[in-house]
């Protein structure tokens, strides 16, 4: 008896999957909001993005929750202030994690999207960065799967199943093989050529995709390319010169490797219409190789170019038919809010699980160009007072975004700068002196929310003068 209800209950959980949209979250690492042609690039030409965008939505004032990757990833994993769980900067090794006072992994008690919607019968898989714990010498870490996945295939920085990088560039005889050590962070390991590695993750999702499909269960999957996140390793047929000509070939190389999955999901019957698919970066661009488009700042910084994010949302079935290939202005929401949004959407409900993110899903599907009514608010990575050292300029320790209006300041509200966005996207003109009311409300807000958080060491070491260490001397937090 006891075994049949058991069966019942699996094959109801099953079923009620099976009837509910799919979801493909694309996260890329490091591109800029000006990369993809379809946000204005006159460089780059990424074709099967745009024809997603030319099927689905773009929303140009979408943002990330931080200016960097692991926090913003955590972020969109939790559906809330990365701050809460401590990853405040890119997870880095354990001694270095310890110096800014950020975690070695995120908390297996914080709540994940991909856990909810395991819990409810979908399949779900994860492809591609990681960076939420298991990295350099911290090789303790949960596996993936502990946060709610069936399946994990990831790079250097996750532990379980992993495809690790070789590099080849012209003139090479071999190709050579960087971060060797990550293979102790979990294996079956497969080292494959950088400039072919999204390929291999969705060569890898596929077949996930498949199973899902004829199991008539409803998926969950991530795909988290790491292509354009420095150094870059393009075929060796498309290489180029400079730090930009290099990303611009990496970026048109992922983007042609997107199209297999994006083929085969609009030209699956069973899929075209039940899922929705999702592609945004996870930050803004490193100086000098992506574009933040008209935006100030990049990478680590939290100006518009560091925070901002390009998201096209593509659902032929799903999204209203009449907004095919619109461009949504007007809504403003961050990658926390996507959590609660598609489990409205879904129709699942996530008990005992308080997100700072809201539901916005009318915007997602095109029936009201909506925005999150709370502000959203921003802590620089303890680590980066400067966008690098070689670049003397101090940053912004706070910022926050309510209706047009962008403000920034240090962590006891002094050196406030005011934007209307509206007027100065690109954060030229400050007019806090001009605004005192505004000034006072809002610093008073951001640093309520501040003192809220738990606190990492960034005030300690934005009296330094950091220089890089380890791995991110190389170009790769």
């Amino acid at each position: 008896m006891r075994l049949q209800l058991l069966l019942l209950s699996i094959f109801a959980c099953t079923s009620l999957a099976a009837d509910k949209p799919n979801v493909l979250m694309v996260l890329i690492d490091d591109m800029g909001w000006g990369d993809f042609s379809c946000f204005g690039s006159q460089e780059a030409k990424t074709p099967n993005v745009d024809r997603m965008a030319a099927e689905g939505i773009r929303f140009t004032q979408f943002y990330v929750n931080s200016p960097i990757c692991s926090p913003s990833r955590c972020a969109l994993t939790t559906g809330q202030y990365p701050q809460r769980w401590k990853i405040t900067s890119y997870l880095n090794n354990r001694a270095d994690n310890e110096r800014r006072g950020v975690a070695q992994w995120l908390d297996l008690k914080a709540p994940t999207f991909a856990r909810i919607l395991h819990d409810h019968g979908y399949a779900t898989g994860h492809f591609g960065k990681w960076h939420l714990g298991g990295q350099r010498d911290v090789d303790d870490a949960p596996p993936i799967t502990a946060y709610g996945f069936d399946e994990s295939l990831t790079n250097f920085e996750g532990m379980g199943a992993k495809l690790l990088p070789l590099t080849l560039k012209p003139g090479d005889t071999e190709p050579k093989k960087i971060w060797a050590d990550a293979v102790r962070l979990g294996e079956p390991a497969t080292w494959m050529l950088r400039s072919k590695i999204t390929g291999g993750f969705i060569d890898a999702a596929i077949p996930f995709i498949d199973k899902a499909v004829a199991a008539k269960k409803s998926f969950f999957v991530n795909l988290w390319p790491d292509d354009v996140h420095g150094p870059w390793w393009p075929p060796v047929d498309k290489w180029a010169e400079g730090k930009r000509g290099l990303y611009l070939a990496v970026l048109e190389e992922m983007d042609r490797q997107f199209g297999k999955l994006f083929d085969h999901i609009r030209n699956t019957p069973e899929l075209r219409d039940n899922t929705l698919v999702l592609i945004c970066s996870d930050n803004g661009p490193e100086p000098g190789a992506g574009s933040a488009g008209p935006f100030r700042g990049s990478k680590t910084t939290l100006y518009e170019g560091g925070t901002r994010s390009p998201l096209v949302v593509w659902g032929p079935g799903l999204i209203d038919k009449g907004k095919a290939g619109t461009q949504n202005e007007k809504s403003v929401f961050a990658a926390f809010d996507l959590a609660p949004s598609l489990l409205s959407i879904l129709n699942i409900e996530a008990k005992d699980v308080a997100f700072d993110g809201e539901n916005i899903a009318p915007a997602l599907l095109g029936k009201d160009e909506v925005s999150r009514q709370a502000p959203i608010f921003w802590r620089r990575p303890p680590d980066r007072k400067t966008v690098s050292p070689t670049l003397p300029e101090r940053m912004p320790d706070l910022a926050m975004r309510e209706d047009t209006w962008k403000f920034l300041c240090e962590y006891d509200g002094t050196k406030p700068k005011l934007y209307d966005l509206t007027y100065d996207r690109s954060e030229v003109t400050n007019v806090a002196d001009k605004n005192p009311e505004i000034v006072a409300r809002m610093t008073k807000a951001v640093l309520a929310w501040h003192q809220s958080m738990p606190q990492d060491n960034g005030p300690a070491l934005g009296t330094q003068t950091l220089k890089p260490k380890g791995k991110e001397a190389k170009g790769k937090p």
